[in-house]
């Protein structure tokens, strides 16, 4: 006979004794089972003890989080979290170097556990591990397992950074500062920093002043992964942290010490695989670069201002310049005016006033100044653009000033520039640290890519005119159906045999879905603050009945399963969530800088005993998300809506549709079916197979 619902059965170990085999009870108050295990190895006061998983963190289990408890769980015996807090910030307080040292070890994989945290927090521990932060005795291990307890300590947001002290801050500033021997403590004083800076707008003040850039790019250039990603980690957040004037400031700095050019060589292509966290630095040291050009975007040009009247000028006579100075002298100022509006339409300008044009905002000013660099940087490329186009027909040519302001506003937007970083993103883009200017450098590419294109399409201005009404994708529909109905595609046989196909490569799609969620996949566990270091992974079981999943260090191979603590089973999965529905997404608020959140979040609801529990995920890409999503739908018996399954079937059924046309190739496909011939006269021709032969 199976056990009660709300029974399960564990195993219970403590050193030197043998392990006990109990079933747990979860409706019994957690007081009484642990008074029963004390008594099965005679120990009395059980008060003084509490449970914990043998597993992963080795986190205490409370009435709270009881419910995690599975069959087949290992627990252990251990000190109750008060006591054990009591122990160890004694410990710290003694005057044996190598007792704090011991207390120090046993703390740091505690630390991490909120229940003992709060013990640790409110018996003063904070102060005692920053008294020995802020004394400096020792620079090896115990000032770096200091350094580390007091960060995880600080993670659980039970007490703000902002009550840290200035001459604490100073002083983990100082250990920055310092050439120490022991090679774990700067990245555990970057990191600190890091965490202040992001929290505490006046802390983070005094590190600005206080941490000179050029050390960070000392630590930047040391070959350690671990150093380069804290170093760059507290740059990102110094920048952020800055206002825009002192954040060009800097920048401009940092690229005359050549930090581009080594993030380039050394970081970017570096024969070790870089890490998402130092993936992570460099999108928002690409964004916050990208962001400069945000005042240009959001700035219409003045009629008025004297100085983007000779920018215009300029522009003009670069294409014009013999023909418009030379026809130009001598002719009077109504003459000379009417000549250059004329030259502006010529450069594809909308109205013979170009300021009208440039009024647009986004992009502002932005595209002048991808004009003007593209008349310098390439003149004879901009030239050959504008002559070729003033030689055609008035319909076929390509309008020069037109097609920079929509490219402009494309690349803007492509780019996300002045959009707030996302705090999941890695999508850098390694040619914005390969070469200076290279906004502009890429408006060159594209807007010679334009006219080529332009060209070879012999487009007209109404096509111009298509393209803007048009979002992308929709471009790239139309095509696609013309494109279809040239191949016959859309007939109706062929969308007969589609139809028939469907169920079977949805199938395929399901299985390649399930096999995903199998191989497992890395996320990041995100705050409510900020960005954290930790991360977690989860795989499905290869029977489809357990998601298993559990901490892990970023760097290390995938775990096996037998090493994933925590599970869940499928059939416990109530149902599954999707951006702004999560509970962990609502948690953080509907800012704008949580939009990359929305778009990468997901839940599975479950029950945990008689609650409802939710295990949170932000996807690491747009691509997983939908993997997931669909893996997870399809274990809960529900259809696959993903944008990616939609694009895949669309790839399977057009394969394997003319996989099964290939015989037909050359023979029109009539649109309706032919018609049945009438029956025969007679049916002589049949053979009774019922007659004996002689």
């Amino acid at each position: 006979m199976a056990p009660p619902r709300n029974v399960v059965k564990i195993a219970i170990k403590m050193r030197d004794a043998i392990p006990q085999l109990i079933q747990l009870d979860q409706a019994k108050p957690l007081a009484a089972v642990l008074k029963e295990v004390c008594d099965a190895w005679s120990l009395t006061h059980s008060e003084r003890y509490a449970l914990q998983f043998a597993d992963g963190h080795r986190r205490y289990i409370t009435e709270n989080n009881r419910a995690e408890i599975k069959n087949g769980s290992i627990l252990c015996l251990s000190t109750a979290p008060d006591l054990e807090a009591e122990q160890l910030l004694g410990g710290l307080q003694s005057n044996s170097p190598e007792g704090r040292r011991e207390a120090l070890r046993r703390l740091v994989p505690l630390a991490s556990d909120m229940i003992f945290a709060r013990e640790v927090i409110s018996r003063n521990g904070l102060q005692i591990l920053g008294t020995i932060i802020e004394d400096g005795d020792d620079l090896g291990e115990v000032l770096a397992l200091s350094l580390r307890a007091f960060s995880e300590l600080m993670e659980h947001g039970v007490v703000s950074w902002e009550t840290l002290s200035i001459p604490f801050v100073r002083k983990v500033v100082c250990y920055v500062n310092m050439n120490l021997m022991d090679a774990s403590v700067p990245p555990l004083a970057l990191g600190l920093l890091e965490s202040v800076t992001l929290s505490s707008p006046a802390l983070g003040q005094l590190v600005k002043s206080e941490v000179p850039l050029d050390r960070l790019l000392v630590h930047l250039q040391v070959m350690n992964q671990q150093l380069q990603t804290k170093a760059m980690a507290l740059l990102t957040a110094l920048l952020q942290g800055a206002s825009p004037v002192e954040r060009k400031h800097m920048l401009d700095y940092l690229w005359q010490r050549n930090l581009r050019q080594f993030i380039y060589k050394n970081i970017i292509h570096s024969a070790a695989p870089m890490g998402d966290e130092m993936a992570h630095h460099l999108y928002v040291l690409q964004a916050l670069m990208l962001g400069l050009l945000e005042p240009r975007m959001r700035t219409p040009l003045d009629p008025y201002s004297q100085e983007q009247r000779e920018q215009l000028q300029v522009l003009r006579q670069a294409a014009f310049e013999v023909e418009g100075e030379s026809s130009g002298a001598g002719l009077s100022a109504d003459r000379r005016r009417s000549l250059c509006a004329r030259e502006f339409r010529k450069l594809g300008f909308s109205n013979s006033n170009p300021a009208q044009d440039l009024e647009r905002v986004p992009p502002g000013l932005l595209a002048l100044d991808n004009m003007l660099y593209f008349s310098r940087n390439a003149p004879s490329a901009y030239s050959r653009f504008v002559l070729e186009n003033s030689s055609r027909e008035d319909k076929h040519e390509c309008p020069f000033a037109r097609g920079s302001i929509q490219l402009t506003v494309l690349l803007c937007e492509l780019l996300r520039v002045g959009e707030p970083c996302s705090e999941t993103a890695q999508d850098f883009s390694p040619m914005f640290f390969g070469q200076d200017q290279s906004f502009h450098e890429l408006f060159c590419v594209g807007i010679q890519l334009l006219n080529k294109t332009w060209k070879e399409m012999r487009a007209t201005q109404e096509d111009f005119d298509k393209v803007n009404a048009l979002t992308y994708g929709e471009v790239l529909r139309l095509r696609q159906t013309e494109r279809l109905h040239q191949e016959g595609t859309l007939a109706p046989p062929i969308l007969e045999l589609r139809e028939k196909l469907k169920p079977e490569l949805m199938g395929l799609i399901r299985q390649q879905r399930l096999l995903r969620l199998c191989e497992g996949t890395l996320f990041r566990k995100i705050s409510s603050r900020r960005r954290q270091d930790k991360l977690w992974f989860c795989c499905l079981s290869p029977n489809h009945k357990l998601l298993q999943y559990g901490d892990m260090e970023e760097g290390a191979s995938p775990p096996t399963l037998e090493s994933l603590p925590e599970q869940l089973p499928v059939a416990d999965m109530r149902a599954l969530l999707t951006g702004k529905d999560c509970p962990h997404v609502r948690e953080k608020g509907s800012g704008k800088q949580n939009k990359d959140l929305y778009e990468l979040a997901f839940s599975i609801s479950y029950d945990r005993g008689e609650e409802e529990a939710y295990l949170n995920f932000i996807a690491p890409s747009k691509r997983e998300f939908y993997l997931w999503t669909d893996g997870l739908s399809a274990l809960l018996g529900s259809p696959m809506g993903s944008e990616q399954t939609r694009l895949d079937l669309e790839q399977l059924l057009t394969m394997e549709t003319k996989l099964r046309l290939l015989e037909l190739e050359n023979v029109p496909i009539p649109e309706r079916p032919p018609p049945v011939p009438p029956p025969p006269t007679n049916f002589n021709f049949c053979y009774d197979c019922s007659i004996a032969e002689p």
